[in-house]
């Protein structure tokens, strides 16, 4: 054999010996017996690929590092999955041995829709979770309601904030009781009672009632009851006058009232 074969040879133990030793020992008769030993490499690097907001590395590290005190062979890479999943920030996750010495970890972080209750948050795709602290999403939407409907609710929501938006109101609260019951908080503190039936269609009706109505008078309102089939009644804040709903429906006849007064 020549000196460049005896060389290619010599590499090629050599990295095999690096993952295997191979011994002997006696067995139970006393005869040797072949055995192959696993001698797996440190891992050195472990890297964490992510956009984070809310998520961070240090979480990360954490729940990993038990994990990952051992040989590069020996990582358990399912477990590693496992535990980084159980992160409540954490969306995806993908785990990848990198040869030789290093583990490569992908995460995708939720991203928060709403508010689901007390302490949880919701996203766009109906996922609940539980972060450590939400008090930073103070300013979502709340919404409440029966966690079994949650998707079909994150719909409903989504039509009801664009029709909404579309008259310069911005909704602050949404819930759906245990009965199909329907209740709307705005930020500007005004609550909408749409009941169990037909919900769209008054919320509709009411919103095209604006229309006559000035924006002082709509901010004198506190409670909007919806629940009637033909009409709505209205709760006003503290210290404000009642609207004359005659004068709103007949505006031509409160005219010619006010000209009939000054021309006397």
């Amino acid at each position: 054999m020549s000196k460049l074969g005896n060389k290619a040879l010599f590499v090629g133990l050599l990295v095999i010996g690096l993952a295997v030793a191979v011994g002997y020992e006696l067995s139970s008769k006393g005869h040797k017996s072949l055995v192959m030993k696993s001698i797996s490499l440190p891992i050195k690097y472990v890297r964490t690929e992510g956009v984070f907001q809310y998520l961070s590395k240090n979480e990360i590290q954490f729940v990993l590092q038990p994990l990952v005190l051992t040989g590069f062979l020996d990582a358990d890479m399912q477990a590693i999955h496992s535990v980084v999943s159980t992160l409540p920030w954490v969306e995806t996750v993908k785990v990848k041995r990198i040869w030789p010495d290093a583990i490569d970890i992908k995460v995708h972080e939720k991203k928060p829709f709403a508010r689901w209750g007390v302490n949880s948050l919701i996203t766009e795709q109906g996922v609940i979770f539980n972060p450590n602290n939400i008090d930073q999403f103070k300013s979502m939407i709340l919404v409440n309601g029966p966690e079994l409907q949650r998707l079909k609710i994150l719909e409903i929501l989504k039509g009801v904030k664009t029709a909404l938006a579309d008259q310069s109101m911005t909704i602050a609260e949404f819930g759906v009781n245990e009965r199909g019951a329907w209740k709307i908080k705005l930020v500007n503190d005004l609550e909408i009672l749409l009941g169990r039936n037909e919900q769209l269609k008054k919320l509709q009706r009411f919103l095209k009632t604006l229309t006559v109505l000035k924006q002082e008078q709509v901010e004198q309102m506190a409670i909007i009851d919806l629940r009637y089939p033909n009409g709505y009644s209205v709760s006003w804040k503290p210290g404000n006058t009642e609207i004359d709903w005659n004068v709103i429906a007949n505006p031509n006849n409160e005219r010619a009232y006010e000209k009939a007064i000054k021309s006397k």
